[in-house]
């Protein structure tokens, strides 16, 4: 059991980073947005800051708070004898789900853009994506799309 107990660890840290972040960038198309007919903008970055996009686990938060609790709960087990090695197995595995639980939510973090764009026709919009091109302020631009499925992409 001793030996098994790094192989789950770095198994369950290794599935905790597992959310699709690559739907947040400009480069990336939707599967329902290929061969879709969008609307094409066109703008100027007015402001440019760096902010992070919390991406949704595809286990929805189980598997690092789930992992977290076996491993702590392995760990805790480890300790003393009798009424204490439950008491620590209970600590371990409570401690365990909550330290799992925030790996995975700041594995799912993803570093974006929210770029404020002065549209041709005057208006002012935002868009958050990820940061997986540089832009700068001045920076012509094309907002491709509408409504919530909008992408930034160089001009």
């Amino acid at each position: 059991m001793k030996r098994l107990l790094p192989i789950l660890a770095i198994g369950m840290l290794t599935l905790a980073g597992c959310a699709n972040t690559a739907p947040y960038g400009g480069n990336v198309y939707s599967g329902n947005q290929a061969g879709a007919e969008q609307t094409v903008r066109f703008g100027t970055i007015q402001a440019l800051r760096q902010v992070q996009i919390q991406a949704d686990s595809r286990a929805g938060g189980i598997i690092g708070t789930g992992g977290g609790a076996v491993i702590g709960g392995l760990l805790g087990n480890q300790v003393g004898g009798g009424s204490g090695r439950t008491l620590a197995t209970a600590a371990g595995a409570i401690a365990g789900s909550v330290a799992g639980s925030k790996v995975e939510e700041s594995a799912n973090r993803v570093t974006a853009w929210e770029m404020e764009i002065r549209r041709d026709d005057g208006m002012n919009v935002v868009v958050v994506q990820k940061a997986d091109q540089a832009f700068e302020v001045g920076q012509r631009v094309r907002l491709v799309g509408s409504g919530t499925n909008v992408t930034v992409a160089p001009y």
